[in-house]
């Protein structure tokens, strides 16, 4: 009887040429996919912003090269243009979460000049599941904000005009800051950027009665917010601290 040996079963075998060839493919079409969803969300952005108007801003990012994520900007709210890095919220919320990221939906920030802007980001993601654009929409809300004080001013009584004293138990310096800020800009009754150099005196005033400058950091927040440089707030401090010392003598 002749025993014949079996044929040894076919197994697959893959040069390093052939996986090279493969991943490259795989890449292009990650690349042709990303390619795709960014060129529908323009169109989106143009919508968006002919809609809203001048106010309006609609940002689309590239995930793969953070330090110049923005590909596309219909509006010009923050002045920023093509090749600008992403911001740090998105950065820190891609760190934490990864693929699992959430959309980011209604949160406050200010633009260089000081302008107050309410955004949201959407993550968007490929067939894998994998996040690869960025789409933020940011408006400015500024002479919103100018209008519903002077609506709040002109509809109050004389009870509602003396409010009580609150208590903010804030977790940082910095948001102690941001509470008197805004108490003061209140009372003022306009933004910050829309602000005379005469009314950003007295804001400045107003906020140094409040003791806001006796914490370490607020010279510096302060400026920011208001669109000013942290020189321009010490010039003006020194300029009231001088004329309050004249007035008590």
């Amino acid at each position: 009887m002749l025993y014949r040996v079996p044929p040894e079963p076919e197994t697959e075998f893959h040069t390093q040429s052939e996986l090279h060839t493969t991943n490259s493919k795989n890449m292009a079409k990650a690349e042709k996919e990303k390619a795709h969803i960014i060129e529908n969300l323009k169109g989106v952005a143009d919508t968006l912003v002919e809609t809203f108007g001048k106010n309006c801003e609609v940002a689309v990012h590239d995930l793969s090269v953070l330090q110049k994520s923005l590909v596309y900007l219909a509006g010009s709210v923050t002045k920023r243009k093509p090749g600008a890095p992403i911001t740090d919220l998105v950065v820190k919320a891609l760190r934490s979460q990864g693929n699992k990221v959430k959309n980011i939906n209604s949160y406050r920030s200010l633009t260089k000049n000081g302008r107050t802007i309410k955004s949201s980001t959407s993550f968007i993601r490929n067939a894998k599941g994998e996040v690869v654009v960025a789409f933020c929409i940011n408006f400015d809300v500024t002479d919103f904000l100018n209008s519903s004080s002077l609506i709040d001013e002109f509809v109050r009584d004389s009870h509602q005009r003396s409010t009580k004293k609150k208590e903010t138990f804030a977790s940082s310096s910095s948001e102690t800051i941001g509470v008197l800020l805004e108490e003061a800009i209140t009372e003022m009754g306009k933004q910050p950027p829309t602000m005379n150099p005469e009314e950003r005196v007295q804001l400045i005033q107003l906020l140094e009665n409040k003791g806001v400058f006796l914490m370490k950091g607020a010279v510096e927040q302060i400026a920011i917010a208001i669109g000013i440089s942290r020189y321009t707030v010490y010039n003006h401090l020194r300029t009231i601290r001088k004329t309050k010392q004249i007035n008590v003598i």
